[in-house]
């Protein structure tokens, strides 16, 4: 199995779009087949990375393909016009 990690940093003033982003990116759990597991964490300190992905596919090839899902894609390109920083690691677990 692979666990897909990710954390974003996001620009100040886009909240209304930060919490577009995170609904949408929990909206995809139960609908994209690879996606085995999916918590989106908001986290609550200031100074670190704002919110974090921790999901789990079958291999790396379910997680090139959910990366490509249309659905997928929407929600990412969102991502990319509020973020500042991004950070992922993919483990074998």
């Amino acid at each position: 199995m692979i666990r897909h990690i990710v954390m974003w940093k996001f620009r100040e003033g886009e909240e209304e779009n930060v919490n577009r982003f995170l609904t949408g990116l929990e909206g995809l759990y139960g609908v994209i087949p690879e996606l085995k597991q999916c918590e989106v964490i908001r986290n609550v300190k200031e100074g670190n990375y704002d919110a974090a992905l921790i999901s789990t596919f079958d291999s790396m090839e379910d997680l090139e393909a959910y990366k490509k899902d249309p659905r997928h894609v929407e929600v990412s390109n969102l991502c990319k016009s509020i973020r500042v920083d991004r950070v992922a690691v993919d483990a074998i677990v």
